[in-house]
């Protein structure tokens, strides 16, 4: 398939193990069906790091001896975003490195490292969505979506939380070599494609304000954990122990939307997952994301997203993981 694809994956002392494995796992697989890549791990002098879980990590090759102009460099993330801040080696390496690669990747709260090395700025980025605020309010230069699993900004790119590194790296195989490569290392890691909309599945949870009471939480989640339930106004309440117009209060004062605005949304997210990783005909997709018929869930597509169900199915059955304008819908 062409050159070999040189890609550098950082690894340091607390880094988070997944943020790690999961991008490496993704780039082998594909390797595995016909692709091109050369993955290492590179660490400060090349010694094993401690991640974060305790596990001990192996590394290829010391980060001062790796030569700039790799295809990929991955950063990962580390839950002590303080300790990264302040680690000014690794930061050296990765603004020396950056500098050339084509792309410059990092996982989850890995956007602090290249927030740190000055590489976001004037950017728009990702990160975990608990960790958005403060990474805004760290660097006012970065432009930080909440949202998006992805975002791709020139050459960098950046992902939302743990797993999305995964995602982030199914992304780069497309762009590489096309969706079928892509979706078929998917498959076999049994993984989407591409997510609903925004992070967790609960992009439809983060438009709504994120943070919610003890009371209203499991709702929400009921509703996106099976948006096929009865989700009546009287079913919600019931589950809440409040009365039908104490929870229509509750919702309109937590999310600024109605029981059913948020219902339907969550229907739609579900919907918009089950046509862009199946080929489910249109009935049992709008069965199985609590639509009920396809003309009911057709309504609903066009008020919320523009488009008939099969027009978007058409658009968005590649992964577009890495399309600068991926939003949460």
């Amino acid at each position: 398939m062409g050159a070999t694809r040189e890609v550098v994956v950082v690894a340091y002392d607390g880094v988070r193990l997944l943020d790690v494995t999961g991008p490496v796992e993704v780039f082998t697989v594909a390797d595995e069906h016909g692709a091109d890549y050369r993955v290492r791990i590179a660490s400060p002098g090349g010694a094993d790091v401690r991640t974060s879980s305790g596990v001990r990590l192996g590394a290829d090759v010391a980060l001062a001896d790796v030569a700039p102009g790799m295809h990929v460099l991955v950063v990962p993330g580390a839950p002590d975003v303080a300790a990264s801040e302040r680690n000014t080696a690794l930061l050296a390496e990765v603004r020396r490195l950056s500098a050339d690669a084509g792309s410059t990747a990092s996982v989850c709260a890995g956007a602090f490292v290249l927030a740190a090395a000055g590489l976001l700025d004037g950017r728009r980025a990702a990160t975990h969505w608990d960790l958005a605020e403060q990474l805004a309010d760290r660097y006012p230069k970065i432009d930080v979506d909440p949202e998006s699993i992805f975002v791709r900004d020139g050459a960098v790119v950046t992902s939302a939380g743990v797993t999305s590194g995964i995602d982030l790296a199914l992304g780069l195989v497309e762009e590489d070599h096309g969706p079928e490569l892509a979706r078929l290392v998917a498959k076999h890691l049994v993984v989407f494609l591409q997510r609903p909309g925004g992070q967790s599945q609960y992009s439809v949870r983060l438009r709504g304000g994120g943070r919610h009471s003890e009371v209203l939480r499991p709702v929400l989640d009921a509703v996106v954990l099976d948006p096929a339930g009865d989700h009546s106004l009287a079913a919600m309440a019931g589950r809440a122990m409040l009365s039908v117009r104490q929870l229509t209060r509750l919702f309109r004062d937590e999310t600024g939307m109605s029981p059913a605005n948020y219902v339907e949304l969550a229907r739609v997210e579900a919907a918009q997952n089950l046509l862009e990783t199946g080929d489910e005909p249109l009935d049992v997709v709008a069965r199985r994301a609590g639509f009920g018929s396809p003309e009911t869930m057709r309504r609903a597509f066009l008020r919320r997203l523009g488009m008939p169900p099969a027009a978007y199915r058409g658009r968005f059955r590649t992964s577009g993981a890495l399309r600068e304008d991926r939003t949460a819908p």
